[in-house]
């Protein structure tokens, strides 16, 4: 017992010394971290016994050594401590360390959260330097008008005015699973609570019991998917997030505008129908290399998203029938109470509350129980639809547009008001009429997704088939001249006889289920590899072809770099079309791409393509007269595009956002902006000011002589980057070596494939798993590759030029996101552990070739931080880097576990001790403790337990650097 004793507090000095000090008074994450630890390492020791914790310990403190003083020979001790577990054991310690990873994670989440009501109640707002990447809405409104001298009256119109839509995407790149994100949320609010002010000792009691219960309920539940999530799985899980947070969340959070606005002198309220929030998805409407989402998989998402939203507002009505019990009323509301009073008779049995028919002396209860009549309808027929594909229930007695909806509760609203009771109306019902504006009948609008060539196949097959030519072999003109033709003319193209491949009739599918629903389901349909008008006239066509009621808005995707280069020109050339001028009525969306334009040349130059990009067609767009939306396609990752929101949004070129973005939200960063009420309520914030502020305070336009430096940069950054991954003859070979990316489907992450074709080099694979294998292995190689060649030939050049890129980091904020970024990849990643992947897995004749990159790694490095004028990594951001710092001894052991399991998976010579089993299982009377986990993966090809082992470390690593692809 006493050497236990005297292990524990080793762990927790260890703890302290790896953040020596405070960051600040408020700081309590390594208190709340050593406290989750203390909890898992006794759960740990309880149900595999005292060994196998001093082995996670003894790792632990290896790892923290490494840490501490860099040197290698402890990553190779560390190495040999975990190659000699058998694979029960093994698979049980990368197991507790992924754990003790996301524990870390939710210790950091709750002092994050902690941090921020502190500063609000003291009433001072978040610190300057850190102001970067917060952005509260009050203080945005305040210092919009006390230093920029706006009228209230001017920031509240292009408050109101202002749209930001939200596409949840389902992108392979959340690796935790459902299950595990609940108990996290659990273990979150236990460890919050603990630390309240004024708890009872029975409190204390109870919740650590509950604490207890929740880290060992995690740790119990098996972390790997078995089986890939289909579409529809994405789907469900993706909406989960909307019962969970953003249904509450939303009203609100207009609330808090609504405060926010009455403490700047405006006494009105945002009206309830302004589009502040929307929200989309591409969950089972992206088929974009995914084979999976098929036209039946469409059609399931769109109606069980209907059903979702029936049901939500049906759970809400019974509770606004209770609120208004009023009998004053206005004339034109009572005529209607009347009318429906009199039509209906009989008592509704299948209501729990108001089942017997409401009396007139309460009439807006009468006006309710008939909405809440035709949402029970409008449910049930979904659920039908969607179990049986069709249904009893009329259509009449349901709701299918958002009109009839709103009206019935418009006229209470207005009633209300009209007798005095307006502080009635902006209770409850104000809430759920903004709800039923934001979320419509349909809770999200699903985007369709789908690359040009499938489209271009069905026009080919079109033409063969009227015998006119093959489409495929005719120039841009005589696509353009044929298609404006037939779109002008009124007959049918095609009948049911055209023959059809199977890729065919999946295109078409989609346009007959696109004209099947109703048309408040589907937002945009997106073309991904568009490049000339052809590709937007094809599906103008499809869509009235099928009978399209409303068509859907047709967005060309424009993503690789030399498509973002002549993306202005093309949409020049579309609105130079007079039939397509007259068909957008003055609007316009296009959505750029981050992660291919920043695998094909590079995240420097992908990142001044696209500010270049979004500058040329604002101008574009203007000079047609056409109101354009940027849609920015943007990953979680740096190496996709991705980054604090608010920075992004603020370091777009100016004009650019005009009070209208769309943004797709992916994966992973679902859960970091939704997982929870305050998360949620941040992200809609953060979303809300930077537009607001990016409008009507513009960040500064990069100065002549900064563009043509950029430019030059560029070239060379692209040379740099391309002469690497794409012209190095072994490249390919090196990165299948040196990563886990041939092993990265194994995960079971996402629905589609990870590569776009099975066969092929880097252009073929996917960006997400590209980014996800160098994110693995801490080089983050995409990321900064180019910038230190780029760097390096400007300032050999001249040095006058190190002052100039100074300026630019001080001066413009698109320079300054950029750098910052890539320095916070700087701070997670370790050239050392990398170098050790080298050693184990890369064929010796390669080593070289790694050496070089690393030595490049390291030379990047010391040119940004001499840029942005700071003597170590993070110097200017102490919170993250602490959090770093506690985060990287357990990301270590996973990085040196990844690269013995991988070694004994690719190299059959490779031999090494295995010692006794040690975990014991709670069970003793099964004979084979830990075997029992070995078993959970019965049918994998490699040794027992390996491959476990393996997506353990992958899960955890994910965990650890906070993002995946």
């Amino acid at each position: 017992m006493a050497r236990n004793l005297e292990k524990m507090a080793s762990i927790d000095a260890q703890l302290r010394q790896l953040v020596p000090s405070k960051v600040s008074e408020d700081d309590k994450l390594v208190e709340y971290d050593a406290l989750l630890l203390d909890r898992f390492l006794d759960i740990l020791q309880d149900l595999h016994g005292e060994d196998i914790r001093e082995t996670v310990q003894e790792c632990y403190e290896l790892s923290a050594e490494y840490e501490g003083k860099h040197d290698p020979n402890k990553l190779e001790e560390l190495g040999s401590r975990l190659t000699n577990l058998d694979p029960g054991d093994s698979i049980v310690v990368a197991k507790s360390f992924s754990n003790m990873l996301n524990l870390a994670n939710l210790a950091e989440e709750v002092q994050i959260a902690y941090r921020r009501r502190i500063k609000l109640k003291k009433g001072d707002f978040i610190d300057e330097n850190s102001a970067t990447t917060e952005s509260d809405l009050e203080e945005t409104l305040k210092r919009l008008v006390g230093k920029l001298n706006k009228s209230p009256e001017e920031v509240f119109d292009a408050l109101k005015n202002q749209t930001v839509d939200l596409v949840f995407t389902a992108h392979p790149t959340q690796s935790v699973r459902r299950s595990l994100l609940q108990k996290h949320g659990r273990i979150r609010n236990n460890l919050a609570q603990l630390y309240a002010k004024d708890i009872t000792p029975d409190d204390k009691h109870e919740l650590d019991e509950a604490l207890q219960r929740e880290i060992q309920a995690a740790f119990r539940t098996d972390e790997i998917r078995r089986t890939a999530p289909t579409p529809q799985d994405e789907m469900r899980a993706g909406m989960s997030y909307f019962h969970e947070t953003i249904w509450k969340g939303v009203p609100k959070f207009l609330r808090r505008v609504d405060t926010a606005l009455k403490n700047m002198g405006i006494n009105e309220r945002v009206p309830y129908n302004a589009p502040l929030i929307q929200f989309s998805s591409w969950m089972g409407g992206d088929r974009d290399g995914n084979p999976r989402v098929t036209p039946e998989v469409t059609r399931d998402v769109c109606l069980l998203a209907r059903l979702m939203a029936a049901n939500l507002y049906f759970s809400q009505i019974e509770e606004l029938m209770f609120e208004l019990s009023m009998w004053r009323c206005s004339d034109e509301l009572y005529a209607r109470a009347d009318e429906l009073h009199r039509s209906s008779k009989k008592d509704a049995k299948h209501y729990i509350e108001f089942w017997k028919q409401v009396p007139l002396n309460e009439p807006y209860r009468v006006i309710l129980a008939d909405v809440r009549d035709k949402l029970y309808n409008t449910r049930e027929r979904s659920r039908s639809l969607l179990s049986h594909g069709s249904s009893d229930i009329p259509e009449e007695s349901t709701y299918t547009d958002v009109e009839q909806f709103l009206e019935p509760l418009e006229l209470c609203y207005r009633s209300l008001c009209a007798c005095g009771d307006r502080s009635i109306a902006d209770g409850s019902l104000l809430d759920f009429l903004r709800q039923v504006s934001t979320f419509g009948l349909s809770l999200v609008r699903l985007d369709i997704r789908q690359e040009s060539d499938r489209h271009s196949d069905v026009m080919d097959a079109i033409t063969q088939h009227l015998g006119i030519g093959s489409y495929l072999e005719w120039s841009e003109e005589r696509r353009q001249e044929w298609l404006l033709s037939e779109l002008s003319g009124k007959r049918p193209l095609f009948g049911p006889d055209l023959p059809k491949t199977e890729e065919i009739a999946d295109v078409l599918g989609t346009f007959h289920v696109l004209a099947e629903l109703p048309s408040d389901c589907f937002g945009a349909y997106i073309i991904s590899m568009a490049t000339s008008p052809s590709d937007v006239l094809t599906v103008e066509l499809l869509q009235r072809e099928c009978h399209v009621k409303k068509p859907l808005r047709v967005v060309p995707l424009f993503e690789k770099l030399a498509d973002l280069e002549n993306a202005p020109a093309a949409v020049a050339r579309l609105f130079s079309i007079d039939w397509y001028r007259n068909r957008i009525n003055g609007k316009q969306e296009v959505m750029i791409g981050y992660s291919d334009s920043g695998k094909d040349a590079g995240r420097f130059s992908a990142a001044w393509a696209l500010y270049k990009a979004q500058e040329e067609l604002v101008k574009v767009a203007k000079e047609f007269g056409v109101k354009l939306t940027m849609f920015h396609g943007r990953g979680g990752t740096v190496g996709r595009g991705g980054g604090p929101t608010h920075l992004a949004i603020l370091s777009q070129p100016p004009e650019t956002i005009n009070g209208s973005l769309r943004v797709t939200i992916q994966g992973e960063v679902i859960e970091q902006s939704f997982g929870e009420e305050h998360l949620c309520f941040r992200t809609l914030q953060r979303f809300t000011a930077a537009t607001l502020e990016h409008g009507m305070n513009p960040p500064v336009a990069p100065k002549p002589e900064w563009r043509v430096l950029m430019d030059e940069m560029a070239v060379v950054a692209t040379e740099e980057y391309r002469s690497v991954v794409l012209k190095e003859p072994r490249f390919v070979e090196y990165f299948r070596l040196a990563t886990p990316e041939l092993e990265y489907g194994r995960m079971n992450i996402g629905s589609r494939p990870s590569k776009r074709k099975p066969s092929g080099g880097i252009e073929s694979l996917r960006a997400i798993p590209w980014i996800f294998a160098w994110t693995q292995t801490r080089f983050h190689l995409p990321v900064w590759l180019g910038f230190g060649s780029a760097f390096n030939h400007v300032i050999q050049k001249d040095i006058k030029n190190l002052f100039m890129l100074q300026e630019m980091y001080n001066a413009w904020p698109f320079f300054r996101v950029t750098i910052d970024l890539i320095e916070m990849v700087f701070a997670k990643g370790d050239p050392r552990i990398a170098a050790l992947y080298d050693k184990l897995l890369v064929s010796e004749e390669l080593w070289p070739f790694g050496e070089r990159l690393r030595a490049n790694y390291e030379e990047t490095k010391n040119l940004l931080l001499k840029i942005a004028g700071h003597r170590d990594v993070l110097e200017g951001d102490p919170y993250l880097k602490q959090r770093l710092r506690l985060r990287d001894s357990y990301t270590t052991t996973l990085n040196v576990c990844q690269i013995y399991t991988l070694k004994r998976i690719r190299d059959p010579n490779y031999h090494c001790q295995v010692r006794p089993h040690i975990s014991k299982e709670y069970m003793e009377s099964s004979s084979k403790p830990a075997a029992e986990l070995v078993k959970l993966n019965p049918t994998s090809e490699y040794a027992p337990g390996l491959e476990d082992t393996l997506i353990l470390t992958m899960k955890g690593i994910a965990a650890g650097m906070h993002n995946t692809g």
